[in-house]
């Protein structure tokens, strides 16, 4: 049948209007669909885009030696003393070397003797006085009119046992004389003996003749 020029015109525009709806329907979906992958392609998921926070390191363990070690050793466990029974001692043994050489030419030999009560075993206190009281000793100090004065340090512990302690120690001394004035100083070894707070010193001796 044939149409009119107008009627040919009208459904030319027909045609033009569902092909381009039937574009539309087949492409832009398309379009859109491919646009929402790509999208979702270059988003992290919720899993991946949440920050991820380092965990701390276990503990790690420490064996009972290895604290043992790390920590002070008590050595007073391993000894046959306390450390108070060495503070005590110790205390001792200073003070008798500070008495020691501490002296006046004008004293008596048990008026040196004395001094030390307490601090000396008797047989100790026998042995000092025959010492002082020596008439070539004696008569020296006597004639340079001898002041001497004392001083002690200890420098370590030489031995010890269940009952006593040797110290070496440094006895100082300042000797006022009718010859001036001298200061020197002398080691000595000196044993204590007792237990507990009740310590005597029962020897002394020249640090060198200990080492013998």
């Amino acid at each position: 049948m044939d149409l009119s020029p107008g009627r040919q015109k009208a459904a030319f525009v027909l045609i033009v209007i569902v092909l381009a709806a039937l574009g539309y329907y087949l492409v832009v979906p398309a379009l859109t669909r491919i646009a929402h992958r790509s999208h979702a392609a270059g988003t992290p998921t919720a899993a991946a885009a949440r920050p991820v926070t380092a965990s701390a390191p276990p503990p790690v363990a420490t064996s009972p030696t290895a604290e043992a070690a790390a920590g002070a050793a008590n050595i007073y466990a391993w000894l046959p003393f306390t450390q108070q029974d060495l503070t005590d001692a110790a205390a001792v043994a200073t003070r008798f070397g500070v008495d020691y050489d501490t002296y006046a030419y004008t004293e008596s030999a048990a008026a040196y003797v004395a001094r030390m009560a307490g601090l000396i075993t008797g047989e100790l206190a026998a042995t000092l006085k025959s010492a002082y009281a020596t008439p070539g000793v004696a008569t020296l100090r006597t004639g340079q009119q001898q002041v001497s004065t004392g001083t002690a340090v200890i420098d370590s512990l030489r031995a010890f046992g269940p009952s006593s302690l040797t110290f070496v120690i440094t006895a100082g001394q300042r000797l006022v004389s009718t010859g001036g004035v001298t200061n020197g100083s002398t080691q000595y070894a000196v044993t204590v003996t007792g237990s507990g707070s009740a310590w005597q010193v029962s020897d002394i001796e020249l640090e060198s003749a200990g080492n013998t």
